[in-house]
C-alpha cells in the first residue's frame, strides 16, 4: 500500500456514516491467505474507478475467519458504480454451488471504496448479513490506500453497527 492521502468527503464525516461504527473494536480476526489479500487489492485496483465486489472463500469459528482466497463478483449497480455496488446473486449463487462439499464456504463479502476511506456507509449497513467479514479495499487514484475489515456486532442493542476487525496475511 502506497502513503496516499485519502479524501474524506463530507459525507463520511456526516452522524449517518459515524453512526453505523461501533468504536469498540472486535476480539476476533481475520486471517488472509497471503494470495489472497494479494488478489483482492489487485482486483480493487482493475476496477478502479469504479466500485468493485467479491465473496471471500474460507472458513470461520469463534475466533475470527480465516480466507482461503477471494472471487469477483459482477458489481450489477450500473446507475452508480461509481459509489455503490450491489453484489451479482448468480455470481454468489455460483460460487456457493462450486463450494459445496469442498469444506470451503463464503464467509464474507469485500468491495472497495473510490477515492474514499476504507469505511462502512449506510448503505453498506444496509445490506450486511451477521456472522460474513466485511473487508473495505480504499483505492486512490488508482494505488490501493488501505484495508480494512469490518464485522457486525452481534449485540442487538448496539443497533446493528459495524466493528472494525484486525487482519493480517
Amino acid at each position: 500500500m502506497n502513503n496516499v492521502s485519502i479524501p474524506v468527503p463530507e459525507r463520511f464525516l456526516s452522524d449517518a456514516y459515524l453512526a453505523v461504527i461501533d468504536a469498540q473494536g472486535s476480539k476476533q480476526t481475520c486471517v488472509f491467505e497471503p494470495s489472497a489479500l494479494e488478489d483482492m487489492q489487485a482486483i480493487a485496483k482493475r476496477g478502479y474507478p469504479d466500485e468493485i465486489c467479491g465473496l471471500l472463500v474460507g472458513t470461520a469459528n469463534a475466533d475470527g475467519w480465516q480466507v482461503a482466497e477471494v472471487r469477483q463478483v459482477t458489481n450489477i449497480n450500473e446507475e452508480r458504480a461509481a459509489d455503490r455496488f450491489q453484489l451479482d446473486p448468480a455470481g454468489y449463487q455460483a460460487v456457493d454451488s462450486e463450494l459445496r462439499g469442498s469444506g470451503k464456504e463464503i464467509i464474507g463479502v469485500f468491495h472497495s471504496h473510490p477515492d474514499c476511506p476504507a469505511k462502512p456507509s449506510p448503505t453498506d449497513l444496509t445490506s450486511a448479513w451477521e456472522g460474513f467479514v466485511y473487508p473495505i479495499v480504499s483505492v486512490v487514484q488508482g494505488s490501493v490506500a488501505e484495508v480494512h475489515c469490518w464485522v457486525l456486532t452481534d449485540d442487538a442493542q448496539m443497533g446493528g453497527k459495524f466493528q472494525k476487525l484486525p487482519h493480517h496475511a
